[in-house]
């Protein structure tokens, strides 16, 4: 998805969910996950949004 829809979906879903969400940029996009979920390389975290 391109950044500004993700950018906007991950802080409704961080709000909706309350809990720290991140958006990372992978080869074709960017994407968003709880930050619990990721276990990726944290190089590819552009953001972390936090609800709190």
């Amino acid at each position: 998805m391109s950044l500004p829809t993700a950018q906007k979906f991950a802080w409704s879903l961080a709000q909706t969910l309350m809990t720290c969400v991140v958006l990372i940029y992978t080869g074709d996009g960017y994407s968003v996950l709880t930050e619990a979920d990721y276990d990726g390389d944290p190089g590819l975290i552009v953001h972390v949004y936090d609800p709190f």
